[in-house]
């Protein structure tokens, strides 16, 4: 395959940042942009030069009929991502989606299987795995370093209840949840990821401040192997954006603070800052998708298991926030 034909399903803000990654590599050709709103595909192509002839559809459906293609991109509202993503394999596309994957732990697996049948890669946009500060967090813990892991937690603020307000993302029917399964699942999965083990039972509390979705949400989560974890999305934050999690282990502790990163390795050793140049480089999962159809790499940074795995998890968040009780596995 000289270059991968990749159609882009949605001409948004987070579709525009796909595209920027997409056009940055020699082995690409968009092979069409789909957008129900002209305007935002005009105004996606006038971001970049020379998209003037690329097709462009108001419909996914008149895409894929159309254009050739070997995988698309799928940034769209996530009530919409399980169809366009089961459109996209059937046509024998390998996709990549935006997070948060699709509605729901049972079209997850749904759509797991359906890759599995056409033999087609399906993986999901959870940047932190390849960010690096949070590269050097999984490798440290995967070395031993810190020792046994004991306790985790996790930190995301964010003024989503007044910059998302009126938006798709705070309509239920669209966005099949609120800043839990919106920036939150970031958070959830990359929690989920570090820490390596299996989930027993979660505990949790929402609040939705008066909207449809919830704003504001604290989980407790206990892992295999006595491993507990506090997870803390606040929606209903006045600052843009802050971000912190905290690694404890039996032999050294790692901080990151809103992307500063501090270890300690030892007992009663003191925290160091980490230099950034000794932090891996940062990659983007358009690039790392790319590899992936073109067979440079055998596996997605985010898989598709990855996705079904946050799904169950805040599922059984919102389960034992509306119950009021522990939510097992």
């Amino acid at each position: 395959m000289a270059a991968v034909r990749v159609l882009l399903v949605g001409a948004g803000g987070m579709g525009r940042s796909h595209l920027r990654n997409l056009l940055a590599l020699r082995d690409v050709e968009i092979a069409g942009i789909v957008d129900p709103s002209s305007a935002a595909i005009a105004a996606t192509k006038q971001l970049y030069g020379g998209m003037e002839s690329t097709p462009e559809f108001s419909s996914l459906k008149a895409a894929l009929e159309t254009v050739q293609a070997d995988a698309a991109v799928i940034v769209t509202p996530h009530a919409q991502h399980f169809e366009q993503g089961q459109m996209c394999l059937q046509r024998g596309l390998h996709v990549l989606m935006e997070k948060p994957f699709v509605a729901g732990s049972v079209n997850a697996r749904a759509l797991i299987e359906m890759a599995q049948q056409a033999g087609r890669h399906l993986a999901v946009s959870y940047q932190r795995r390849l960010q690096g500060p949070y590269v050097y967090l999984k490798t440290l813990i995967e070395s031993g370093e810190l020792g046994e892991i004991r306790y985790a937690t996790a930190y995301q603020a964010q003024s989503w209840l007044e910059s998302q307000r009126g938006t798709w993302r705070q309509n239920r029917g669209l966005s099949c949840g609120g800043q839990l399964n919106d920036s939150g699942s970031h958070l959830v999965d990359v929690m989920l990821w570090l820490i390596g083990r299996q989930p027993k039972s979660v505990f949790a509390h929402t609040d939705n401040r008066g909207t449809e979705v919830d704003i504001d949400s604290a989980l407790t989560i206990r892992f295999e192997h006595d491993v507990i974890c506090t997870l803390n999305v606040v929606g209903s934050a006045s600052i843009q954006w802050w971000e912190d999690v905290a690694i404890h282990g039996s032999k050294g502790t790692a901080l990151y603070r809103n992307g500063e990163l501090l270890v300690a390795k030892g007992v009663h050793s003191e925290l160091h800052p980490v230099a950034v140049e000794d932090l891996p480089v940062t990659t983007n999962l358009d690039e790392n998708f790319i590899d992936l159809v073109l067979g440079r790499i055998s596996s997605p940074a985010a898989t598709a298991e990855s996705g079904y795995q946050v799904a169950r998890l805040t599922e059984a968040a919102w389960e034992s926030s509306e119950q009021q009780r522990w939510i097992a596995f």
